[in-house]
């Protein structure tokens, strides 16, 4: 792949070089796709029951319209990254965009449930290779430091922002019709098709990706990961102890082991397990999983609580949660020289703790909460969390990793948001119904909301002592590296060139 150049004229008032017009437009169409994903995944949730009643669907059959874009998004998200790696990013992006374009098109037009689910799953499949590949795209196009942290914090907090103001957006479509919640990316898919077709890098002439297919570690990884996000996903209807989950809880350990094995013995690997040696991107995938797996499961209780409970309208809910995207949206300009300023070893930590707080400051919940005292605290609190550490995390996950092993960087960290929003929101759920015992007065769903909030909770606080961790340790590492041991350095005289002495050390 080919490295775009930035435009290096001076900018006296930044005091760095400039991007050229062609630079922006690849960021913000590779922006664009990133949005469409994002939104995608919270955009659905709101228009649930309108789809529901007038599709004819039960709440079993109903969950798959949101678990099979998780389902095809998170299982194919590390094929996707090596895809990108071995066939060509360009080429993996505007394809899978393609797709994505024609998936949402379908889903605005069918008149049955599986048909649904079917076109939901595509779309989650072809978001797996656009996600990849347009991230490897930015982190092999803008050089490591200043320019690449920059794009990067624009870019993942589109994402973030694409993930928030999806509820504020299906609120507003739903109230239109909820086909449109399907039928809106159809344009701006397109749109950014057009435009990345003339934009994105070609690769340079002759270049080819190195590597071969791993076609075993492929079909191991791959069918661990979606194993593992369905068995999540349906323990809690059939029970998280029942013969079922854990018979599948054990073809997912056998099919990992599996993984494994493969990919330390095959010579090109789907997943090279030496990059885990990377301290940063080891990290960072696991505080991917916790901080996005806590956010997921905390959205998903305060939807039930604002709209059960406190019979709020979808509209409103939507409203209510506006100020944490528009602060991530808002946040976009800034993040980069933040991120330069103070680097992500402290960013993550206060981003991590900011998330903290907001989602125990939930734990105050009741029957009669007002939105003043109660969620717009919490909301404020995860506008600024997310603003920090959304984009950190994905900085920490990609550096110092060579450029053909971008993709599957991006892959991984990608497939930790996923697994770990599949994984915690699937025990929340569990916690929900078991602490309401079934019932639907306002004081049961009070003691099922509760306990999942402080399963959330801690959570997030595992992700907090890992990123603070982190940070202690790479600065012992970086004062370790730069010491400068005391050595007793001779005296030397310093002449001028008429031999006179000038100074005596």
């Amino acid at each position: 792949m080919t490295t775009a150049t930035v435009t290096t004229s001076d900018d006296s008032s930044q005091g760095a070089p400039r991007w050229s017009p062609r630079l922006w437009g690849t960021l913000i169409v590779l922006c664009a796709a990133l949005f469409l994903d994002a939104l995608d995944i919270s955009m659905v949730g709101i228009a649930l029951p309108s789809i529901g009643s007038e599709l004819h669907l039960s709440t079993s059959t109903l969950q798959w319209v949101v678990s099979g874009y998780v389902l095809g998004y998170g299982g194919l998200l590390l094929l996707g990254g090596r895809t990108a790696d071995l066939l060509g990013r360009r080429r993996v992006f505007l394809v899978a965009l393609a797709v994505f374009a024609a998936a949402s098109l379908l889903g605005g037009l069918v008149d049955d449930g599986g048909l649904l689910i079917a076109a939901r799953f595509i779309k989650g499949v072809a978001a797996a290779f656009t996600a990849p590949a347009g991230l490897s795209i930015i982190t092999t196009t803008f050089p490591e430091g200043p320019a690449r942290n920059r794009a990067l914090s624009i870019y993942t907090t589109c994402g973030a922002s694409g993930f928030s103001l999806g509820l504020v957006l299906s609120g507003v479509l739903t109230s239109v019709g909820w086909r449109w919640t399907f039928l809106m990316p159809v344009p701006i898919a397109l749109l950014a098709l057009v435009f990345a077709v003339r934009l994105l890098p070609r690769p340079a002439a002759g270049e080819k990706a190195t590597g071969r297919y791993d076609v075993l570690g492929a079909i191991t990884g791959t069918a661990t990961v979606l194993l593992l996000v369905f068995t999540v996903t349906e323990a809690q209807g059939a029970g998280w102890l029942s013969l079922r989950t854990l018979g599948s809880f054990a073809v997912v350990a056998l099919l990992g082991s599996a993984f494994l094995f493969v990919e330390s013995r095959t010579a090109h690997p789907l997943v090279r397990l030496g990059i885990f040696r990377n301290g940063s991107v080891a990290r960072a995938n696991v505080i991917a999983f916790a901080m996005t797996g806590a956010y997921g499961g905390f959205q998903f209780v305060v939807t039930l609580y604002l709209q059960e409970l406190l019979d709020w309208s979808a509209l409103e809910m939507a409203l209510g949660l506006l100020p944490a995207g528009a602060m991530i949206a808002l946040s976009a300009p800034f993040m980069g020289p933040v991120v330069d300023r103070f680097g992500t070893g402290r960013l993550l930590p206060i981003g991590l703790l900011a998330l903290v707080g907001a989602f125990a400051l939930f734990l105050r919940l009741d029957e009669h909460s007002s939105y003043p005292v109660l969620v717009l605290p919490s909301i404020i609190l995860l506008g600024v969390g997310f603003a920090l550490a959304f984009p950190s995390v994905n900085i920490a996950a990609t550096d110092g990793v060579a450029d053909d092993e971008q993709g599957l960087a991006s892959g991984l960290v990608n497939t930790a948001i996923q697994v770990g929003t599949a994984v915690v929101l699937a025990g929340a759920t569990a916690i929900i119904t078991a602490g309401s015992g079934g019932g639907t007065g306002a004081q049961a769903q009070l003691d099922g909301y509760r306990p999942a909030l402080l399963f959330i909770t801690g959570i997030a606080v595992v992700g907090f002592v890992i990123a603070v961790a982190g940070a202690v340790l790479d600065r012992r590492t970086k004062a370790t590296r730069f010491s400068v041991p005391d050595y007793d350095y001779p005296s030397v005289d310093l002449v001028d060139r008429s031999g006179e002495v000038l100074t005596k050390s």
